[in-house]
């Protein structure tokens, strides 16, 4: 006598369990779990109901994701990076853009931040010096943000 197997995780789950599985791990837009769920649906018209049932019930939204992302992302990374982020997860382009805005006031001290846990110490020469920029502009930060953090460090 075999004892029968569990199934396999999200084996049988419903076009609504797997959104609410995915929203439960994290934040996501209403694009993101249109494209995760669109091939466990049996209609486009079934997800479409399915969402906007989520959407109703206030278990998607656009806000939350945005902070969410703003939140996780802000201490690492500068204000082009999390806008592209935030694009990619098909945001409306209003409120990424106020997001983003928001950022910038901030932009020089966490590029500074970021610059310190890395580094710490000013360049000891040009070559140098041009990695602390890579470095911060592959992070995101503006070009204004990075010259200003590497060369008050180099005045240090």
């Amino acid at each position: 006598m075999n004892p029968a197997k569990p199934a396999a995780p999200g084996f049988g789950l419903s076009l609504k369990g797997r959104a609410l599985r995915y929203l439960a791990q994290r934040e996501h837009s209403r694009a993101e779990l249109e494209r995760k769920l669109a091939a466990h649906a049996e209609s486009p018209e079934q997800l479409g109901q399915v969402l906007d049932e989520l959407q109703a019930k206030d278990f998607i939204s656009e806000a939350r994701v945005i902070e969410s992302v703003v939140n996780r992302r802000q201490a690492k990374l500068g204000a082009s990076r999390i806008r592209h982020e935030l694009q990619g997860k098909g945001l409306a382009p209003e409120a990424v853009l106020e997001a983003i805005n928001s950022l910038k006031a901030s932009e020089v001290e966490r590029a500074r931040e970021v610059w310190r846990k890395k580094f710490g110490a000013s360049a000891a020469d040009a070559a140098a010096r041009s990695k602390q920029m890579r470095f911060l502009a592959a992070r995101g930060f503006g070009a204004d943000a990075i010259r200003r953090v590497v060369s008050q460090a180099d005045e240090d």
